[in-house]
């Protein structure tokens, strides 16, 4: 008979995301054995996942593994998994901020971080990018306070804010802003802006390819000769950007932008890489607000910016709008990131143990 095998696990919303959140030392050490224990976790490959806790979307295909860090000045390790849900894939080359808010209010919960009265400062190095992220996290007398007033689009009710400041993405996995040296370039035939700040992009105009820009996430994702068209796209930046041949890999993902329509700087379509996601990654809403800024890039014409010291950045979504206080340095090309703020929400949802086989966790 075969044995189910129990792994403690923390279900968490972390912005417009949910991921099962897992400590490093539940897991295997062996990361062929690890992938196949979050596949069968989750579910995959199955269109459904109902074999699993995956939710059968992108943003609930996720997980973080969390450990104590060994890096002087940081609290904990961030490792971030895409799990595919149709393949036997699990890509940890991307970052996600929106499972990222949660894994402040996570660490101290669990005991990995010491809760202060009033406020916690938790000190996040994200393993996929190796970057540093201080999360401020609300914990009147000593517990993390959930409930709150701030609203997030995409995400129904109202909970305490998170307050994530990113630093040192820039170039986040190719080393450069522009990793093709170009702010500007054409592929197939369109002009694009190939972009790393926290997530490699491929930014285009939406109007270049017949868009309005402003279509739902359904009206997209039902567009099967755009999605070929932006993957064919993808392939060739990717190559270009130093990524090699990203078949199915989910890294650089894709945004169409326009014009801003509803009082924003800008408006974004952010694919992940073949569907348009819901809302917007927080990773990527960094790369569109640096895009939008920089003079000559794609977005040059499209966004309403001041070029201060200090810029709010409001990106307009299929659901409603992300904001980032971007903080640059010039705005030619040779721009010098120095940090991205956004504000977040995150929730426990529940915690106990997930099962799979035993099979699964012995075999590899």
């Amino acid at each position: 008979m075969t044995k189910q095998k129990a792994i403690p696990c923390v279900l968490m919303r972390g912005g417009t995301s949910k991921a099962p959140f897992f400590k490093l030392d539940d897991l295997p050490e062996n990361e062929q054995a690890r992938d196949a224990v979050l596949l069968a976790a989750m579910g995959s490959p199955d269109p459904l996942q109902i074999n699993g806790i995956g939710g059968a979307q992108a943003v609930t295909s996720k997980v973080a593994i969390i450990s104590p860090s060994s890096i002087e000045g940081v609290d904990v390790d961030y490792l971030f998994a895409q799990v595919s849900i149709d393949q036997e894939i699990v890509d940890t080359g991307p970052s996600c901020g929106n499972v990222l808010s949660g894994v402040g209010p996570y660490a101290i919960d669990e005991g990995l971080v010491e809760a202060q009265d009033g406020e916690t400062l938790v000190r996040i190095r994200n393993v996929n990018t190796n970057s540093r992220i201080d999360a401020v996290v609300k914990t009147p007398g000593g517990e993390v306070e959930y409930d709150g007033d701030a609203s997030i689009d995409g995400v129904p009710g109202t909970a305490a804010p998170i307050m994530l400041r990113f630093m040192g993405v820039d170039g986040s996995k190719t080393g450069a802003i522009l990793p093709t040296g170009h702010a500007l370039e054409e592929i197939n035939g369109v002009e694009v802006t190939c972009m790393d700040v926290a997530m490699p992009m491929v930014m285009m105009r939406a109007k270049d390819l017949g868009l309005k820009g402003n279509e739902t996430k359904e009206e997209l994702d039902k567009m099967h000769d755009l999605i070929q068209r932006i993957e064919a796209i993808r392939l060739i930046a990717g190559q270009r950007m130093g990524l090699g041949d990203v078949t199915n890999k989910v890294i650089p993902k894709i945004g169409l932008l326009s014009e801003p329509r509803k009082g924003g700087t800008i408006t974004s379509r952010y694919f992940v890489p073949q569907t348009c996601h819901p809302t917007h990654a927080v990773t990527g809403a960094q790369c569109v607000a640096v895009c939008a800024v920089m003079k000559g890039t794609i977005a040059d014409g499209l966004s309403h910016v001041k070029r201060s010291d200090v810029e709010n950045i409001i990106i307009e979504h299929p659901s409603g709008q992300i904001e980032v206080e971007l903080s640059v340095t010039g705005y030619s090309a040779n721009l010098t990131f120095n940090y991205a703020g956004i504000l977040r929400t995150a929730r426990r949802l529940f915690q106990g143990e997930v099962l799979i086989s035993e099979d699964v966790w012995s075999k590899n």
